[in-house]
């Protein structure tokens, strides 16, 4: 008989009493328990050894059951959003690597990493950690950021035990690489761009070496400083190395300046010798010819070309010459011939013109008849 139906209120399972007073939870609790106990072989309710029917106590177990199994279900279930990937661990050992959208693993039998694959990360390295010796032997703190993101999932969760950490320790073992292979005024100063690409190729190969599953994207270092303690010493040399550079460039500035002028006027120096050389070298070649000739007139008619140097030589004296003085033989004075002013009187040249030998001479040999002297004892001076 149902425990429902008349005459059935003894078999309640809810434990109610004939008076419809409060269930007894004791005695609720303790038929669930002899239920399971039954569905497993154990002690059958109530002691009896038949099984469990439609009409005994073991529905609530079944509907436990039922909820524990959908909720199961339920948690099996799950979704990863777009940039994600999961790594899936049956029993810990790796399964698959899942990617964006829903998927299902059993829950209690697999385990899901999830990793954001498409963000970028970044580690920053400063403070103490970031004290490092230059190849000159110099103390320098360099702070640096790293840019990364997770290139391979399953690498970045099963190769590593702390894959961050990994990344933070050879990156220090990187760029004090670097650092310790670099001049210190080099690491302060323009030689940074190159000390960021050595880096990033070196901490990638340590990466890479693990196995971390890591992609580094751009590694940059920040203006680099000396440590406090020698900071004011360092600003000094600093200073003087402006200085140094800034009188370098007034320098070149004034080089460059002086320079082209310079050339210039060597060359023009040069051209200038050029010329007086090459002038030089025609006279000295035209006054051989000339000799040449005067030696064969000379040998040919002796006392009519020694006749002809000497008026020549006394015409060009007398053409250089602006004043005369003649000494005559038995006078007590010299005779005084202001050519200039003859040659002004006797209008014989123009401003600039040489006056004709003939004509000077004839000029001083009737100054000095017009004076009482004799020309065939008179002496130029």
């Amino acid at each position: 008989m149902a425990w429902n139906e008349p005459g059935g209120g003894d078999r309640d399972p809810w434990g109610k009493r004939k008076n419809d007073g409060p269930p007894d939870l004791d005695e609720f609790f303790k038929k669930i328990k002899e239920s399971i106990e039954g569905l497993f072989g154990g002690k059958k309710p109530n002691g009896s050894g038949r099984s469990p029917s439609a009409g005994d106590s073991s529905f609530p177990v079944y509907l436990i059951i039922g909820l524990l199994a959908a909720a199961w279900l339920f948690s099996s279930f799950y979704k990863l959003d777009e940039g994600e990937q999961g790594v899936v661990m049956r029993f810990g050992k790796y399964h698959k690597t899942i990617n964006p959208g829903l998927s299902f693993n059993p829950y209690l039998i697999d385990t899901v990493e999830v990793v954001g694959v498409t963000g970028i990360r970044e580690y920053s390295a400063s403070g103490t950690n970031s004290l490092m010796l230059t190849q000159d032997e110099n103390i320098v703190q360099i702070p640096l950021i790293v840019q990364f993101n997770v290139s391979d999932v399953r690498n970045f969760i099963i190769n590593v035990n702390d894959p961050i950490l990994t990344l933070e320790e050879a990156t220090d073992s990187a760029i004090r690489h670097v650092v310790g292979s670099t001049p210190m005024e080099s690491a302060l100063s323009d030689g940074r761009q190159q000390m960021a690409d050595e880096v990033k190729l070196r901490l990638q190969a340590y990466l890479d070496g693990y196995g971390t599953g890591i992609n580094v994207i751009a590694v940059t270092l920040q203006r680099g400083e000396p440590p406090e303690q020698v900071k004011d010493a360092f600003d000094d040399v600093n200073s003087a190395e402006q200085d140094r550079d800034r009188l370098i460039d007034q320098a070149e500035a004034y080089r460059n300046g002086i320079l082209p002028a310079a050339r210039g006027e060597a060359q023009r120096i040069i051209e200038q010798a050029e010329a007086y050389k090459g002038e030089l070298v025609a006279r000295a070649e035209g006054e051989a010819a000339r000799f040449n000739q005067l030696y064969a007139e000379y040998s040919r008619a002796p006392e009519v070309t020694r006749e002809r140097l000497y008026l020549d030589a006394v015409n060009e004296v007398m053409t250089n010459s602006s004043k005369v003085m003649v000494d005559v033989e038995g006078g007590n004075n010299l005779m005084y011939l202001p050519l200039d002013q003859i040659r002004q009187q006797s209008g014989a040249i123009s401003s600039g013109n040489s006056i004709d030998r003939q004509q000077l001479i004839d000029e001083v040999l009737r100054e000095i008849q017009r004076t009482g002297g004799s020309t065939s004892n008179a002496r130029l001076r």
